[in-house]
């Protein structure tokens, strides 16, 4: 490299990206041999679901670009033309950047867009949360963006071990536990009072005494068509369990319409007295929620990792979180009300979980910081496997 500080560009492309790289983008922009660079685009750029560069920019963030590639409609169709439009626009912020590494986390839509405009400008590629099961089209996504990268930080060993069986490079594969969980490692948890009279004004019907669920459920892609009926299942259940809840509004994903609907229902019969509702929140102030809720109930990912950490009890509804990891923290259940409110109770019942650092115990930022100092992966990738193992 030449003498001169390393230039590392980090898209940050919606609320749940933010959340899981905010801590690399204090480690690059405090390391001296690092220069920070951020892109805000697609969703984060939104005032319905969160406008998330808000919260980049009021953590003192200034984005060197801002990009909006989402193409309206939650349907199936509208991320892949978000996608492609995202391939359009992209590429013309790095070429004016003209970064030494990009940072795509996860396994969105966006992150695909990032991750092909990064590999084919001959830029290396270094991706979050590689390696990881689940449901939904992001399965397949995941997978995908790990054979556009150069450099990859899955989030848990057995993560790391599948990105390595995929054929990627062991030099290039770091096991540093997911960014997120800095967050829920630093954040102060104060008192259930405190936690909620911050976001719960005189107005909110909901009680700072008393004890509250935690509502998180997005549109699962490959179920494309009931959302509706999914997110209505959900409310029935949290409903039947006549606790105060904070519900969250989904995501910018296909189907998140009807998510959305489903709660607009639940609000318009009147079933919603002892509710509030949010579209984002800073991750740390999310962290203080978790801490404090009787249950998170939904199918955000969030419930599985920093609940983990956190010792939240979760209940996982239906297929989006399908076989990823997670701690004990967290009850799977189908679809149907009568199971989901069984799940919440027995949960409720439980208590606290014991701490889990399946991913990571509150250093990723700092060490992926300090890895993309050293690395310098070849461009030209190689399937790397033993060919003696392959005979016979």
């Amino acid at each position: 490299m030449p003498d001169r500080r390393k230039k590392i560009c980090i898209v940050v492309a919606s609320r749940a990206n933010l959340a899981r790289i905010t801590t690399v983008l204090e480690a690059v922009r405090d390391h001296p041999a690092l220069e920070l660079q951020v892109i805000a685009a697609a969703s984060a750029l939104l005032e319905r679901f969160g406008c998330a560069v808000r919260v980049l920019e009021a953590a003192g963030f200034t984005p060197d670009a801002k990009i909006p590639f989402i193409v309206e409609g939650q349907t199936p169709a509208m991320m892949a033309r978000s996608t492609g439009l995202g391939l359009l626009e992209l590429p013309t912020a790095f070429e004016r950047l003209e970064p030494d590494i990009v940072v795509t986390v996860a396994d969105r839509f966006e992150t695909i867009a990032t991750a092909i405009a990064g590999a084919y400008m001959n830029i290396p590629v270094a991706h979050t949360q590689g390696g990881e099961v689940s449901g939904s089209i992001d399965e397949s996504v995941r997978h995908a963006i790990t054979k556009l990268s150069h450099i990859h930080f899955p989030a848990t060993e057995l993560s790391a071990r599948r990105v390595i069986a995929m054929g990627e490079d062991p030099r290039y594969v770091f096991n540093v536990g997911c960014p997120s969980i800095d967050l829920a490692a630093r954040a102060c948890p104060g008192t259930r009072r405190d936690a909620l009279a911050d976001h719960c004004g005189s107005r909110s019907p909901i009680d700072p005494e008393q004890p509250f669920l935690l509502v998180m459920q997005h549109g699962v892609t490959t179920e494309y068509g009931h959302g509706l009926d999914q997110m209505t299942a959900t409310l029935r259940a949290v409903s039947s369990i006549g606790m105060q809840a904070l519900v969250f509004w989904p995501n910018v994903d296909a189907g998140s319409d009807e998510v959305a609907t489903g709660i607009r229902q639940f609000r318009e019969q009147g079933l919603a007295q002892r509710c509030q509702f949010f579209r984002n929140l800073p991750a740390e102030d999310f962290a203080r929620l978790m801490i404090h809720c009787a249950c998170m109930i939904g199918n955000s990912s969030a419930a599985l990792r920093e609940g983990a950490y956190l010792g939240t009890p979760a209940v996982s509804v239906g297929t989006r979180q399908h076989d990823r990891e997670c701690g004990p923290n967290v009850v799977f259940t189908s679809q149907d009300p009568d199971d989901i409110a069984e799940a919440i109770r027995a949960q409720i019942a439980h208590g606290r979980h014991p701490r889990s650092d399946l991913f990571g115990s509150g250093t990723a930022g700092r060490d992926i910081a300090d890895v993309l100092t050293t690395v310098n992966p070849p461009i030209q990738k190689r399937l790397h496997y033993d060919p003696a193992a392959m005979v016979g």
